[in-house]
């Protein structure tokens, strides 16, 4: 699904509608890291739309595309998670979101015709917003005196790494998420900065 170093998501929300006899489908793509943020996005949506007749989904998350969920909310089994899950997996996508609310429009679509309008609002989705590669990390708990945080950021802004977490003090704490292709090369770097502790997050 990805290469070793890198994994293509979304790099913003976006949203598109479909129409289809009456019926309104209108389709939402988020880019989600975990559980926790899909359910905030999820009723972020419940509460935009909360007459809607049905909020259906589908989401892939982590760097493997093993953590996935599909959701027809009420519609015939197989109309809607589904299809929504095939647009994201045709783009190769993880880290996504896709909700598509419909308003019922009083005419029955049948199987093949929920399945279109599903696939077609989440298509349209997520051509409304842009495709990224971002690197694979890895996460290290990076240790140091005060006097050196300019070293430190200097590192971290030359290999394109990313401060999770910092904690500023005396002694500085930073968990510090570094690109896989680098990680070599920014450890050796960092251990070479006098008393700088290194080691990786637990997890």
């Amino acid at each position: 699904m990805i290469d070793q170093d890198f994994y293509t998501t979304v790099a913003k929300s976006g949203m598109a509608e479909f129409k289809d006899r009456g019926s309104k489908f209108i389709g939402y793509v988020y880019p989600v890291v975990s559980p926790e943020e899909f359910k905030d996005r999820l009723n972020d949506v419940k509460k935009e739309h909360p007459k809607a007749t049905h909020h259906c989904f589908a989401y892939r998350l982590g760097l493997d595309g093993n953590t996935y969920r599909v959701s027809d909310d009420g519609e015939p089994s197989g109309t809607a998670g589904r299809p929504i899950l095939g647009q994201i997996d045709s783009k190769g996508l993880v880290n996504t979101l896709v909700v598509v609310v419909r308003y019922f429009g009083g005419t029955l679509l049948g199987v093949p015709g929920l399945i279109n309008a599903y696939k077609t609002a989440a298509a349209l989705a997520l051509q409304t917003t842009q495709l990224v590669q971002k690197p694979v990390e890895k996460e290290f708990v990076v240790q140091f005196d005060y006097t050196q945080v300019n070293e430190i950021m200097t590192l971290v802004k030359q290999y394109n790494c990313r401060v999770v977490k910092q904690e500023m003090q005396l002694f500085c704490n930073i968990i510090l998420a570094i690109p896989r292709n680098r990680i070599p090369e920014v450890t050796y770097k960092l251990k070479e900065i006098r008393d700088v502790q290194l080691s990786p997050t637990v997890g």
